[in-house]
């Protein structure tokens, strides 16, 4: 593995754990800032958000569809990251909310990243939920 490769998984690691991060502190920019001007996040059966203004306005509106709870938390593992050259990079991972009510809902991530100045950003995130918890505040 050449240096350049070690270099793009950390810069995509950094970005994954500052998305979730910024996103469970309600830190929409920084969230928004995770993603290249022209990024998109699909939410598996449901709607595609394309640019940092309609990523925006996602995010700052989640809270408002699952009022009531006090933290949140995403944890984020098996992060698998295939470098396919030095300007892209497909990631997958697992995702865990933790609420309230301990376990909240638990799913799927597979991205597409792509450099941006010294960092790598999300070009494209695809998001799947693959179960709620009963009395979930997002289901």
């Amino acid at each position: 593995m050449e240096t350049w490769e070690l270099v793009a998984r950390e810069c995509v690691r950094d970005t994954v754990a500052r998305y979730n991060h910024a996103g469970d502190a309600g830190r929409f920019d920084d969230m928004v800032g995770c993603f290249t001007d022209d990024g998109e996040l699909a939410v598996v059966g449901g709607d595609t958000h394309r640019g940092r203004a309609e990523l925006r306005a996602f995010f700052s509106g989640v809270g408002d569809t699952a009022p009531g709870f006090t933290h949140l938390r995403h944890c984020v593992t098996n992060v698998l990251i295939d470098v396919t050259g030095p300007t892209e990079a497909a990631v997958r991972s697992y995702f865990q909310v933790i609420t309230d009510i301990g376990l909240d809902h638990w799913g799927r991530y597979q991205d597409r990243f792509v450099p941006v100045g010294d960092r790598w950003l999300l070009a494209r995130r695809s998001v799947k939920t693959d179960g709620y918890a009963p009395g979930s505040f997002f289901a």
